[in-house]
């Protein structure tokens, strides 16, 4: 058995493993084992797999348990010192794996990196998902080297050197598997959406690493489960926001930090109905701030646990608000933006 295993989670995604798996497999075989783990696909995706890729270690779940926790059970069978996490509309390059590796290999204190992502349909820009590394301002808003809000640069390689970010890329993630032991995985409550950036987040509140590699490159479709416009995708990336921040904040920060996201929130849910004319984006917002109140005492433990293992000197986010930086000030490229 390698050191390293791509595993790829599937649901109904027979079209993508036709066309994106060939590559994983040959551009991967001499430095990892390849896995597609099934999450209950309706499709034809298990036959697919087992006649034309039976080179694939194939692990099949029982129901469709969502990115989070499909990947947990997953990784529970897999006993390798890498995991890497890879999405199935993702096109892989020659050699991809290998800066990956190497720098894991050398940075005990790194717990997970991810190559630099293009868009598979405009090859020269980088992809709205991860992008080359992700970070958070105060206020829990993600955004990218590459990518703020849904402004996407070129690249021109002005982010060409190894970084230290705050969150990685689950389309395309390199972990520790002992510390994605150590630290619970993915939250499985989660389903989808930001799980990633709350599992990087607790990681670096234990004292390690999070980096971004971009002599590694992959292609990324994006999307390929739930559009950006989708109500689901607005309900879970906005509870799950939420729930994060209220994990992972330090005490200082909560009362403050949740009081104006309140405000932002239904700012955003407004806009949504009168500006944007979608009544369904409107619901889900409302929607995603009324449960995250309903089940915000089921992460009590967590949030304890969590602080307990803070280690001294964590940057939790980057001391700015993204929102004034963008809309008052202008500033529509990571470049531009406070450090």
């Amino acid at each position: 058995m390698k050191k390293v295993a791509v595993v790829i989670l599937n649901w109904n995604g027979a079209a993508m493993l036709r066309q994106y798996l060939p590559q994983v497999l040959e551009y991967s075989r001499d430095e990892a084992d390849v896995y597609v783990a099934d999450n209950a696909s309706t499709d034809n995706s298990l036959d697919l797999l087992r006649t034309s890729f039976p080179e694939v270690k194939l692990i099949v779940l029982e129901q469709n348990w969502g990115f989070a926790e499909g990947y947990n059970k997953a990784l529970s069978q897999i006993d390798t010192e890498y995991y890497l996490l890879l999405n199935s509309d993702i096109e892989v390059t020659p050699h991809w794996l290998t800066p990956l590796i190497s720098f894991m290999d050398t940075h005990p204190q790194v717990a997970a990196c991810q190559p630099k992502l293009h868009s598979i349909f405009e090859r020269d820009y980088f992809e709205y998902a991860g992008a080359c590394g992700g970070y958070l301002d105060r206020y829990g808003y993600p955004y990218c080297r590459g990518r703020v809000f849904d402004v996407v640069e070129t690249d021109k390689g002005q982010y060409d050197t190894p970084a230290e970010i705050h969150w990685a890329t689950g389309a395309a993630l390199l972990v520790r598997s002992r510390i994605y032991k150590e630290v619970g995985g993915l939250d499985g409550r989660f389903f989808a959406h930001q799980e990633e950036i709350d599992m990087c987040w607790r990681m670096r509140i234990r004292g390690y690493q999070i980096y971004c590699l971009p002599q590694s490159v992959v292609y990324h479709v994006g999307g390929g489960t739930l559009p950006k416009s989708n109500p689901m995708k607005t309900y879970l990336n906005f509870r799950n926001n939420l729930t994060m921040l209220f994990k992972c904040l330090p005490q200082s920060d909560l009362r403050h930090v949740m009081a104006v996201r309140w405000f932002l929130d239904y700012l955003a849910a407004f806009q949504t109905l009168f500006l944007k004319q979608d009544w369904r984006g409107f619901k889900a917002i409302y929607r995603a701030r009324r449960d995250f109140k309903r089940w915000k005492k089921d992460f009590e433990c967590d949030r304890r646990m969590i602080q307990q293992s803070r280690a001294d000197g964590v940057k939790d986010y980057v001391s700015m608000v993204l929102l004034w930086q963008y809309y008052a000030r202008g500033r529509h490229t990571f470049k531009e933006l406070p450090r």
